[in-house]
């Protein structure tokens, strides 16, 4: 493989931050190639001298990323495909048993619009006019404005539309300024927005995931990331549609062929994904880090950056976050405190009340539009009061989160303004354009104008849909994490709670060394014999500690363990018990095993009081 080119990987750079354009996930040989296309059209020859013409002639843009992304797409392209999706695929995928449920389909790439039109003219054919509009929604998108805007006004010239059988197209598209033009009333069905495969999140809760033959121009790495977001986004029976260029041999895990041939594809079932370790479990290894962890989790909640606090099942403070204490003044010196004797528990509301009704319940209250007043700044918060429930189903007690909805709300209030002005404005349009209707030829280019303006409208609508469908899929993603998370924390704990268990019942003095001789395990009975604590002798040198057993005398027997693990041993000795009296121990030693290695000895130590003898 050959070694990037550094001028080129500044040239990318400059791409995405001067543009947003990330191409760092394409393919090197095809984009090196395209790009050098371009600069040998204007007589460039160096990357450099190439980047100072883009920042001194910003039209520059246009042409290359025309030049980059060669939208090749039509009508109906490939059309024994598109024959096996209408017969097969569809049929289940607009559910025929539940007429009422929407159909959500996402045209990834979707270039100049041809492929997301030829899914609504199919999908309209099955369904009818009336219930593809109250049941589909079709999400295409692109990183190609200039393709979206085509996308947008649904136009297509003669040459373009040869794909289109002349029944549809008679159906389907209304002929306009030379040109042919989809129906408006199923246009409102399509959503185009921007959206970079690599970079953004996915749109969720897809049933029918159309990419066709532009997987192929990213690298293996990056295909790897945009098919696994394919697969979080698409719903649970989710069909994946690709082009004939692209494979999935290297992530079959993710997906199940219906029809290899054809690239038609099922979503595979997540445990299935799980078993083939395509969502990775953390390592054994992090999760025994079990202090670290704690810290971790401790960090984690003071730097929330909402105001929160826990408060125990009896009413006392248990924990706070750095934003309520510099917002309500409690700190980590109230934790033990009673609640009700806090400010934040009546100000900037009366939390007492929910707080019994979280608990009673067993549910989370929600209080919203609670103003709090601090000198002339006025914040509103949303109070969450959520219940917190251990493992055997016992209230632990509950948490209070505030969460600020100052901005949400104003900015509510300027969306309700502005609807409010979109509706007059409308309403207004519609006036004049009854008017217009009843004048000369000589106003014609005036309507044309307010039409452009609607349309402009209504694109920056669908940006936002689709800007809210990628947030939720990004919500959806973090809760699912959350839950594994709180389970494996819930196992381990049990897991340590039974080998603590164990080691408490034994009636002998139980100790495991690693092997340097470092104890890491001192049971209570150790500590009853020789009356040191275990936080005081792990780590320690076992041969090295001060206690009543003479432990030099074991350290030929241990280091025989050692040397030969299949051969337990076992010796008496005399020795001086934590009260002082003169006793005789009989230690035993075994090695301890990891699969075929010695990685340690377990002492055990049983003393027996020579006065009893």
């Amino acid at each position: 493989m050959s070694r990037p080119d550094p001028a080129f990987e500044a040239l990318l750079e400059h791409l995405r931050t001067t543009r947003g354009f990330d191409f760092t996930g394409y393919k090197r040989a095809s984009l090196m190639r395209r790009i050098d296309r371009r600069m040998a059209q204007l007589g460039v020859h160096d990357y450099g001298d190439y980047v100072d013409r883009l920042e001194l002639h910003a039209e520059e843009f246009t042409a290359l990323f025309n030049m980059i992304l060669i939208n090749v797409t039509g009508f109906f392209r490939d059309s024994e495909a598109w024959e096996l999706l209408r017969e097969q695929v569809l049929p289940k995928v607009v559910k025929p048993e539940r007429p009422a449920e929407p159909i959500r389909i996402w045209s990834a790439g979707c270039a100049s619009g041809q492929e997301a039109y030829t899914l609504a003219m199919v999908l309209a054919e099955m369904l009818g006019p009336a219930e593809f509009r109250s049941r589909v929604k079709i999400y295409a998108t692109d990183v190609d404005d200039e393709a979206l805007a085509q996308a947008r006004q649904g136009a297509y010239t003669d040459r373009e539309v040869q794909g289109v059988p002349p029944d549809l197209l008679d159906r389907y598209f209304e002929r306009a300024g030379g040109r042919y033009v989809f129906r408006k009333d199923l246009r409102r069905s399509l959503i185009f927005g921007r959206n970079d495969l690599v970079q953004d999140a996915p749109i969720s809760r897809i049933d029918l995931l159309v990419c066709r033959n532009t997987l192929m121009y990213f690298t293996a790495e990056a295909q790897a990331r945009i098919l696994t977001k394919f697969h979080f986004g698409l719903a649970d029976a989710g069909v994946l549609f690709l082009g004939k260029a692209e494979r999935l041999l290297s992530h079959s895990a993710l997906f199940v062929p219906i029809d290899l041939k054809r690239r038609t594809f099922h979503k595979a079932p997540r445990a299935h994904v799980l078993d083939a370790g395509l969502y990775a479990d953390p390592p054994a290894a992090a999760r025994a880090e079990l202090p670290e962890l704690d810290a971790l989790r401790n960090e984690a909640m003071l730097t929330v950056p909402m105001p929160h606090v826990v408060v125990t099942a009896d009413g006392l403070l248990a924990q706070t976050n750095r934003q309520a204490e510099m917002l309500f003044g409690v700190s980590r010196r109230d934790v033990g405190r009673p609640f009700h004797d806090l400010d934040v528990s009546y100000r900037p509301l009366e939390l007492r009340p929910g707080i019994e009704q979280a608990k009673t319940e067993r549910r989370t209250v929600r209080v919203s539009g609670v103003i709090y007043a601090r000198g002339p700044e006025i914040t509103q918060f949303d109070v969450q009061v959520s219940p917190l429930i251990g493992a055997d189903h016992q209230l632990l007690g509950v948490g209070v989160t505030f969460h600020d909805v100052t901005d949400f709300r104003r900015l509510q209030d300027e969306l309700e303004q502005a609807n409010l002005q979109l509706e007059t404005a409308y309403e207004e349009l519609q006036s004049t354009n009854e008017e217009l209707e009843t004048t000369n030829e000589e106003l014609q280019s005036t309507v044309e104008e307010l039409e452009t303006t609607n349309e402009e409208l209504q694109s920056t609508n669908e940006e936002l849909e689709t800007t809210n469908e990628e947030l939720q899929s990004i919500n959806d993603e973090l809760h699912s994490i959350n839950d594994e998370l709180q389970d494996r924390t819930g196992e381990l704990d049990r897991t340590n709670g039974f080998l603590e268990t164990i080691l408490t019942s034994l009636s002998a003095g139980v100790v495991v060394l690693d092997p340097d001789l470092h104890v890491q395990v001192w049971n209570r009975q150790a500590q009853e014999l020789w009356g040191l604590r275990a936080e005081e002798a792990v780590g320690q040198h076992f041969l090295n500690l001060d206690i009543g057993l003479p432990t030099g005398h074991l350290r030929p027997m241990i280091r025989n363990v050692l040397s030969d693990g299949d051969q337990p041993a076992e010796l008496s000795v005399a020795a001086v018990n934590r009260r002082g009296r003169t006793i005789d121990v009989r230690v035993g030693a075994s090695a301890l095993h990891d699969k075929e290695a010695t990685v340690g000895v377990i002492i055990t130590m049983e003393g027996v009081d020579r006065a009893h003898d």
